[in-house]
């Protein structure tokens, strides 16, 4: 019997200190594109995601306790976001996830992920995953990087500044880009935009010489391109070697990012986008809400090399956002509880971000506004505010 008690004790002794680590443990997923054609955004989201978790960690946690990231790669495949994310759920038990980093796979697991009621926030480029209507409820979901919408109003607004009235679009045929062509549509007449001409792209294609071409026969003063990644550089190269009087052209928020000047090489001159205040650093005010923390944050991604590896971009603050609304809401939850937490980050105000200062609601799980992007132009190779 000795024995026995004994060998109870000393087991109890042992499982003590594993139960209380794992109750000092809130446990965070990561769903992030870490290969495949994603990969050039996935994996930096990866490292700040970690960065933003590390700083936290440093500072004292959350609620008395350390975030865990527990992450996997859904090597661009929308069917393996879902995948993942229901062992994220199923087995690793997390309180949340942050991801993933494409349109596509946001849609791909959203249902799953409203039908067990666990807070997402993704960082994904397109609208319907918190559209609501004919793309489902999204009551869990939450998106950082800006609405669609707000990207377009924002290259809208400078267009009719600039007193500009016949646009065509080229956007791609998957789901940032249909997002995108449905919005530039919408939204046209609002501004007193005329829609000229319009053409699709493949986002993984290598030559948009002919649409170019022929959007270029219905004289628009301005062409607007939707897509992400290289498919950007190579069409503002066609449009570049027209011949005769060229159009202004336009990219989307998703495409600031030194590669893109390093791709379409001489083509990038002169080219708007809409992109974070990321990308200006020096051109923002002093009395800018957001330049004390991206002034932090490029420090801190400069002190870790990551710049070397993986040059500043407009998506280079997404997860990292991502894990201050968490770490934000879950104070004001005061406990680790998926309910109540979900509807902290439903309240957030005034959240500085890199990528904007969030203020969310029942209706707006993004919290984002024009104000918080800048309306670029590319000026002999740099990213700089257009005038």
């Amino acid at each position: 019997m000795l024995h026995r008690a004994l060998l109870v004790l000393i087991m109890f002794l042992i499982a003590a200190p594993a139960s209380a680590m794992a109750e000092d443990v809130i446990l965070v997923g990561g769903l992030f594109a870490e290969s495949g054609p994603a990969a050039f955004v996935g994996t930096p989201s990866r490292l700040v995601a970690e960065m933003a978790v590390e700083e936290i960690n440093a500072a004292g946690g959350v609620l008395g306790k350390k975030l865990k990231l527990i992450i996997y790669d859904t090597e661009s495949d929308a069917n393996l976001a879902l995948r993942n994310a229901r062992k994220l759920v199923e087995q690793d038990k997390v309180l949340a996830i942050i991801g993933p980093t494409s349109t596509g796979s946001g849609m791909a697991m959203k249902q799953y992920i409203e039908g067990r009621g666990v807070p997402v926030l993704m960082t994904v480029g397109g609208d319907p995953v918190i559209a609501g209507g004919r793309f489902g409820p999204y009551k869990w979901t939450f998106k950082v990087p800006q609405r669609t919408s707000t990207a377009v109003r924002k290259i809208y607004t400078h267009l009719k500044a600039k007193g500009v009235t016949r646009i065509a679009l080229l956007t791609a045929t998957d789901g940032f880009g249909k997002d995108g062509a449905e919005q530039l549509q919408k939204l046209a007449p609002e501004f007193g935009l005329n829609v000229v001409a319009s053409e699709v792209m493949d986002a993984k294609g290598n030559d948009f010489s002919a649409q170019a071409f022929k959007l270029a026969i219905a004289k628009p003063e301005a062409v607007i391109v939707w897509t992400i990644g290289p498919a950007g550089a190579i069409a503002s190269k066609n449009f570049h070697t027209l011949p005769g009087q060229k159009p202004l052209i336009i990219q989307s928020h998703g495409q600031p990012d030194p590669k893109f000047v390093e791709l379409a090489g001489p083509a990038a001159e002169g080219v708007l986008m809409p992109g974070t205040k990321i990308m200006i650093p020096a051109e923002l005010s002093g009395s800018d809400p957001q330049r004390a923390l991206i002034t932090k944050f490029l420090a801190e991604y400069a002190r870790r090399g990551l710049d070397r590896q993986f040059p500043i971009n407009t998506h280079s603050g997404y997860a990292y956002d991502a894990v201050l609304l968490l770490k934000d809401a879950l104070t004001r939850a005061g406990k680790a509880d998926p309910e109540a937490l979900r509807q902290a980050l439903e309240s957030a105000k005034g959240v500085v971000g890199i990528s904007g200062v969030f203020t969310t609601g029942p209706e707006d799980h993004n919290g984002l506004d024009t104000d918080s992007l800048a309306m670029l132009m590319v000026r002999n190779g740099k990213f700089t505010l257009a005038k």
